[in-house]
């Protein structure tokens, strides 16, 4: 299927509308405007330190450790991490942001696989076989600890996926109060005529389950440990 085409996608409207007894609607149609919207109103007033309270307080729920650093600490503060997780091949995506952030010789050392530089098959076979995943959050939900993975081109959903452990790296200018900014945010960029990624993944710690009696086990199907490290870019 060509990039952008919709398949069948008139008469499953057609069946849509027929369904519900009307007309196809082919224009002028708004979204309500609803009286009542809390989703906006929930920490709408917090400082970027307030919403880190939450985001700790969050983390501490979800099995999900906190480290903090300046920019000049990061190297130091992932060496740390990794040395915790017993961990020496590194996962990474291929991010103009591991510049900025003064991360450039900790991406040069031999241990470290950026996403891309392989062929595909090659790519996720590395990346499985690494010890820690690292990637920069794109957007941080502090109300329940998650962040927000835009993928695509060099940043791989597998490198947050495939190895054993997983580091969001969190500049404190990423962190939002909740779904509701990061959606809104999405639909203005389609709006805009900008496009989206394919693929926007949504991670708040590790892996986990309660499927079975309601018991709680973390790291069944995915990273089974994960650390943010919060950085004050602000």
């Amino acid at each position: 299927m060509a990039q952008g085409t919709v398949q069948n996608r008139e008469s499953f409207l057609n069946n849509i509308a027929e369904k519900l007894g009307r007309e196809r609607r082919r224009s002028s149609v708004e979204p309500p405007t609803y009286t009542k919207q809390p989703q906006w109103d929930i920490m709408v007033d917090y400082t970027t330190e307030q919403l880190v309270d939450v985001l700790k307080e969050q983390c501490t729920a979800i099995h999900t450790d906190v480290k903090e650093a300046t920019i000049d600490e990061l190297p130091a503060v992932i060496d740390d991490v990794m040395k915790e997780y017993g961990a020496e091949k590194a996962a990474v995506w291929d991010d103009l942001r591991f510049a900025e952030f003064g991360l450039t010789s900790f991406m040069e050392r031999p241990d470290i696989n950026i996403w891309g530089s392989a062929p595909d098959e090659d790519d996720i076979k590395i990346t499985e076989q690494a010890d820690v995943g690292i990637t920069f959050s794109d957007y941080t939900l502090a109300e329940s600890g998650t962040v927000v993975l835009m993928n695509g081109g060099g940043k791989g959903q597998s490198v947050s996926l495939l190895p054993t452990y997983y580091i969001a790296l969190i500049p404190l200018s990423t962190i939002v109060p909740r779904m509701s900014q990061v959606t809104r945010k999405i639909h203005e960029e389609v709006q805009a005529g900008r496009r989206t990624p394919s693929c926007i993944n949504f991670i708040s710690g590790p892996s986990n389950s309660a499927d079975i009696e309601l018991n709680l086990v973390v790291g069944v199907h995915g990273p089974v440990k994960a650390s943010y490290i919060l950085i004050d870019d602000l």
